[in-house]
């Protein structure tokens, strides 16, 4: 069956042109003004964009903590796709004890035949020895080339010399290790320190993680990997300070490729105290729990060198470090104590329109710039370019038929994801995912699934290290 989308504005990272697209057997086939296809179904897509399939390289569904995050990847994956997301690349943790062929199984357990749009995993490492190294080659053959690591949290990080090592390992095969930039030492003497004097609210949660704390890691982690000789991703920077550090490692040579996310963007700390984005204060103090991520939504400084930096080509991928912990019992685990709170706000869903409508329409960013950061380049840099990223012959026929027109109210109301709240609640935003294909197929229209469980896992190659300008 072939499928011909007539009319629209094709949208890549470098220009966009009005043109046709033809597809057959989940793959585009060609692209280019006045394409004639008598046997195709035509699908008039006249004043409407197409974006290459949105892809979020930073998820956690059904991850269990304190407690378990509301969207699995049967639901979270139909709100990815209900808002023109057609990949994902989710956690799969290989806890201290494990080994990542274990990891691995489950994280497959729990998406395989139920995702609604594609999926790869990252494997993430909470300790290192020479059994977990000697498996690396069979994590490349699964088709993960990615990998995380953290700084912060106990039961997560590991140490400075495992991190080189591992650096060292993954730097072998063609791989990339992104890495959570916190010193978890400091967070928690902060925030030891903030409980004792009865700070425990949650405006309180921004102050035991300050910028400090991610420039430090960073530092930190950008000179491990100068000695590792080996590139390297810093995911959800949030702050000037840990982006002007990787800056100057950019000017003297190091391969920094850096990921931020909407709330890093659009929010500022003032949340913590008003409990919600629009303005109003909250009768409740503890509404700003729904705000508790980590790290932490910082200062509208902060927010506007993001900004700059995109608009300057600065940082490559914006992605959304989705963690949706219900606010009803699940972040009221720390009502009393904001360090029990489970940290994580939901977002797959809404991604692609809050850039579009903070960045593309108030003019920060162009929209070829929006394809980059949300297509391009984390297909690129986590080995999926050729068969995603853009709308392109031989490409995945994943495409997003975008109505730049539309106006509408996110609300926890007409969101797909399974949160009972969205931190987003009452902000207006322009444009629509109207139709979402992926390989070729509807599964979304106007934020509605149409097809369900159409996604399959995704062998990724190594990563291709583009230069930054």
């Amino acid at each position: 069956m072939k499928l011909l989308l007539k009319g629209g504005t094709v949208v890549s990272s470098l220009r966009s042109e009005k043109a046709d697209v033809l597809i057959e057997n989940e793959k585009i086939v060609s692209v280019g003004e006045g394409i004639s296809a008598p046997d195709a179904e035509i699908c008039d897509v006249s004043g409407k964009l197409l974006f290459p399939g949105f892809i979020d390289a930073h998820t956690h569904f059904d991850l269990v903590g304190a407690a378990r995050t509301a969207d699995n990847f049967y639901t979270g994956t139909k709100a990815a796709a209900a808002g023109g997301t057609t990949c994902v690349i989710d956690f799969s943790t290989a806890d201290r004890g494990m080994t990542g062929r274990q990891a691995l199984e489950e994280w497959h357990r729990k998406a395989d035949g139920v995702s609604s749009c594609d999926y790869g995993f990252h494997m993430s490492y909470t300790e290192w020895n020479d059994d977990l190294s000697k498996e690396v080659d069979e994590m490349v053959k699964e088709g993960i080339t990615s990998f995380k690591l953290y700084m912060a949290y106990d039961n997560l990080r590991v140490s400075d010399a495992d991190l080189y090592k591992i650096l060292k390992r993954i730097g072998e095969i063609g791989g990339i290790v992104g890495t959570h930039c916190e010193n978890g030492d400091m967070v928690k003497e902060l925030t030891a320190d903030l409980i004792s004097h009865g700070k425990t609210t949650p405006e309180y949660h921004p102050l035991s993680r300050p910028a400090l704390v991610e420039a430090e890691a960073v530092f930190r982690y950008l000179t491990i990997a100068k000695l590792a000789d080996v590139p390297v991703n810093i995911v959800h920077l949030s702050t000037r300070l840990g982006y002007e550090i990787a800056e100057e490692f950019r000017k003297n040579g190091a391969k920094v490729y850096l990921e931020t996310c909407p709330q890093y963007l659009v929010m500022d700390d003032s949340v913590y105290k008003n409990g919600t984005l629009t303005g109003a204060k909250s009768s409740d103090e503890f509404e700003g729990a729904k705000f508790v991520i980590s790290p932490p939504i910082r200062k509208k400084s902060d927010c506007d060198c993001l900004w700059n930096a995109l608009k300057n080509n600065r940082l490559d991928c914006i992605s959304t470090d989705h963690c949706s912990f219900n606010y009803n019992k699940d972040k009221e685990l720390g009502r009393d104590n904001f360090s029990k709170i489970p940290n994580g706000a939901p977002g797959v869903e809404h991604r692609p329109v809050v850039i579009y409508t903070f960045g593309v329409k108030q003019g920060k960013i162009t929209k070829e710039q929006m394809c980059a950061y949300l297509s391009t380049n984390p297909a690129k840099l986590y080995g999926m370019y050729g068969q995603k990223g853009e709308i392109k012959p031989g490409f995945d026929a994943d495409i997003v038929v975008w109505d730049e027109n539309a106006e509408w109210t996110i609300s926890k109301e007409n969101q797909n994801q399974a949160c009972d709240y969205t931190p987003l609640e009452g902000v207006k935003v322009s444009g629509i995912a109207e139709k979402v294909f992926l390989r070729g197929t509807l599964v979304s229209e106007k934020g509605k699934i149409v097809k369900e469980n159409h996604g399959k896992y995704i062998f990724r190659d190594k990563c291709m290290f583009y230069e930054k300008d």
